[in-house]
């Protein structure tokens, strides 16, 4: 069938992409769209190219995210397709980092979870919260943040109050940030680790980590989706 080439309406586009004609409008505005021309009476005249603008920028953007989505269109239009071309490499370049990534900390968490908390790989005696976050590689703030998550509970020195971590603690404090080394959602953490605790097994990190797999994939196969649009939307023009 062949695709439409006549004058649309505002509300065509914004079923064609399941938003409202608002934000249809928006997008023309913020220059996502190409130029448009306009009636006499003032009315915007949309076209078949602003249709597929429109589907390239919502696959652009469940791919790459919003931001680079935006970059992209407008690279596009301002006839910088290497531009264009160069911010989808980047975002496979990411992507495939982010998997090299999951693969590591797949290793490393399953050495990590097989040990006892008093294993050679461990720190021997109590941590503070200096001392932890310098083995971690990260801030003290960051330890305070999983710690108000719910994801470490150290205890407190008498008559100090500072924190101190356990061998048992530092386990899990590094199991926290192995998983957030892979982008894996902070509110997502604490039932990986409720169940670690719970059962002993590694089991919890396992799914933890194919879900984070999963994710991957999906953003992987959106990246291809977006790209199959762009090139159709930059041949149109």
């Amino acid at each position: 069938m062949d695709e439409p080439t006549h004058r649309l309406r505002p509300v065509d586009l914004a079923r064609a992409a399941g938003i409202s004609t608002q934000q249809v409008r928006n997008h023309a505005d913020e220059g996502i769209l190409p130029p448009t021309t306009r009636t006499p009476s003032g009315y915007r005249v949309f076209t078949d190219d602003h249709r597929r603008a429109l589907l390239t920028f919502r696959a652009l953007s469940a791919g790459l995210g919003s931001t680079t989505a935006r970059q992209i269109m407008a690279a596009v239009h301002a006839e910088d397709l290497p531009g264009a071309l160069a911010l989808i490499d980047a975002a496979h370049h990411t992507l495939h980092e982010q998997r090299t990534a999951l693969h590591t900390a797949g290793q490393a968490l399953e050495a990590i979870a097989e040990q006892t908390p008093r294993a050679p790989a461990a720190p021997s005696g109590d941590l503070r919260i200096g001392e932890l976050a310098a083995h971690l590689g990260v801030r003290t703030s960051t330890l305070r943040v999983w710690e108000e998550a719910g994801l470490l509970a150290p205890r407190r020195e008498h008559p100090t109050g500072y924190r101190l971590y356990t061998p048992a603690d530092v386990r899990e404090a590094r199991m926290v940030h192995l998983l957030r080394q892979v982008r894996y959602p902070l509110p997502d953490i604490p039932p990986v680790m409720a169940e670690l605790r719970r059962s002993g097994d590694s089991q919890a990190l396992h799914a933890a980590l194919a879900q984070r797999g999963g994710e991957l994939t999906r953003r992987s196969r959106a990246m291809l989706t977006a790209a199959a649009h762009l090139e159709d939307y930059a041949r149109s023009r």
